[in-house]
């Protein structure tokens, strides 16, 4: 009988998590933060070991982010039990200063994609870190479609949530540069690199654009609810 409850609990919350969009966009976050500081000290890792200025810039970005996604989460957490009226003045006043951190983080950014476009890195540089940056990659990228789709369907209209999807997508985009670095080491020999400048500056400029972009118009977004 005993059992009987505990499954009948089970299959009610997996209902719950399928219909709650918002939830499980707030459980990936965790994850999502949680993935994102190891693979910060991963890219700390490899900076102090190969003494390249790129990863240890990843790192640092990486960690900042991880702060701004965990101050979101933990204002949600500590908000919870608030009125509605409490709760849209502190997500509003959340929203705000996060996206204000996020785009002066994107703007850090210009000095390791400057790094990487003009190829002043070690080229010296094993499978391992490729296949972690691949395998990290194909995950954001996968998560972040489907955060995406779901912000299109945001019923709950919580801006939080919906910023958290969005810096979802900014963690795939600026993974997607590690990779390419990553993979550009690894493949090529030190006079073929240079042959890679014209491609690497036109990609990570187009992807860091796109990355400033969506920072500025959640900031546009959450300055017109003011």
């Amino acid at each position: 009988m005993i059992g009987t409850n505990k499954f009948q609990k089970a299959k009610e919350l997996l209902k719950n998590w399928k219909q709650d969009d918002s939830f499980q966009t707030v459980v990936s976050a965790c994850v999502s933060l949680g993935l994102t500081i190891l693979f910060a000290l991963y890219n700390g890792y490899l900076g102090l070991s190969l003494l390249s200025v790129w990863h240890g810039s990843i790192c640092v970005f990486y960690l900042f982010l991880a702060g701004i996604r965990g101050v979101i989460l933990y204002s949600e957490w500590r908000g919870r039990k608030d009125d509605k009226r409490r709760q849209t003045l502190r997500r509003r006043r959340v929203y705000l200063v996060s996206c204000v951190l996020l785009l002066m983080l994107d703007l850090a950014l210009i000095a390791p994609i400057t790094t990487m476009a003009l190829l002043e890195k070690p080229v010296d540089i094993g499978l391992v870190p490729a296949i972690a940056m691949a395998a990290y990659t194909t995950y954001k990228m996968t998560m972040a479609s489907v955060h995406i789709r779901r912000n299109g369907r945001n019923r709950s209209g919580n801006i939080l949530i919906a910023e958290l999807r969005v810096i979802h997508f900014i963690d795939a985009l600026v993974s997607v540069l590690t990779l390419q670095n990553t993979l550009i080491m690894v493949n090529s020999s030190p006079a073929g690199v240079k042959d890679m400048l014209l491609l690497t500056t036109v990609t990570s400029a187009a992807i860091y654009l796109a990355i400033v972009l969506m920072s500025v118009i959640m900031l546009v977004r959450g300055w017109k609810r003011f």
